[in-house]
């Protein structure tokens, strides 16, 4: 069952989320264009995440991830987060090490969250460090992000507003506690077997037998391999075998999302160059972003075509 997260909201905050807010407004503020402190940008998104339209929820999502990550780290820098609201930026912002810094070093944090942060590859050894601050939460677990949590020092133009946490939300945190005490066998056994949820975290294992299982997984589907593409992994194995499944690069996106990402293997990268369109072949070659190498035989085929 889902539990409640109650905050204390400024009045500009709960403008975009009381009770019959239009549609059109909640869309507004989930896409960033309002004019708010950084603090109750973040707030905001938070709020909206949680939205009954799932258009609101997504764009809240998505915009978190675009912020920049100054605005961000400023805003956490103030401190008196909830510990729900922290999980949130963590789960779209921990991975750019300023903002997992200034996480890490919240005294807010749920144990969870701090357990997530701790998972990215890029911890430096001084994050680490900073990770043995206590985590002065009432409870570990999923019992953190849905205690409630008001600051007592609220003014009266700030309302309370209840956040009600997803079942699907619940599941994840659920499931990413299990993993963290799983043994390898079992990872790479439910890496093999296991839902969408499970794939999601077992893909960012540091044991390359467990991610590659994810892979291998039969209902490992397109749209999770394109996303996991254009998150910049950086494991070889992964893309290896991305590229030996002749399903898989059927799909254009999936191609080109090969091409641009700098670890599929340079002769994949080449081949799959000469399915592109006109279009994609000219970015390609004037992009500074690929390989010298693809870019060069990008040029190449302009200047063939043209002869």
């Amino acid at each position: 069952m889902a539990e409640t997260v109650k905050l204390s909201i400024p009045a500009s905050v709960a403008a975009f989320v009381r009770p019959g807010t239009p549609l059109e407004e909640r869309l507004r503020g989930a896409g960033g264009a309002v004019d708010l402190s950084p603090r109750e940008q973040l707030l905001l998104l938070f709020c909206l995440s949680k939205d009954s339209q799932p258009e609101v929820r997504s764009l809240a999502a998505g915009t978190l991830a675009a912020l920049d990550q100054n605005l961000v780290v400023s805003a956490l820098e103030g401190g008196g987060f909830h510990p729900a609201v922290l999980h949130f930026i963590a789960g779209s912002c921990g991975s750019d090490p300023a903002v997992r810094a200034v996480l890490l070093a919240t005294v807010e944090l749920a144990q969870v969250t701090r357990d997530l942060l701790l998972t990215h590859s890029s911890v430096d050894t001084d994050l680490k460090k900073a990770a043995d601050l206590p985590a002065q939460v009432a409870e570990e677990g999923t019992s953190d992000l849905g205690a409630e949590e008001l600051d007592p020092e609220a003014e009266t133009s700030e309302s309370d507003y209840e956040v009600e946490a997803t079942d699907e939300d619940e599941e994840y945190l659920s499931k990413y506690q299990l993993a963290m005490e799983m043994g390898i066998s079992e990872k790479i056994k439910m890496a093999l077997t296991g839902d969408k949820e499970w794939r999601k975290i077992l893909i960012k294992d540091a044991n390359k037998l467990v991610s590659a299982g994810v892979i291998k997984n039969p209902r490992m589907s397109e749209p999770e391999v394109l996303t996991l593409l254009k998150s910049g992994v950086q494991n070889d194995e992964i893309m290896r075998l991305i590229c030996a499944n002749k399903e898989w690069v059927k799909n254009y996106q999936i191609r080109k999302a090969l091409i641009e990402n700098p670890k599929t293997p340079l002769a994949n990268a080449l081949r799959y160059l000469g399915t592109m369109n006109e279009k994609d072949v000219a970015s390609y070659a004037k992009s500074r972003n690929i390989s010298s190498v693809v870019s060069t035989q990008a040029k190449r085929m302009i200047m063939n075509k043209k002869h």
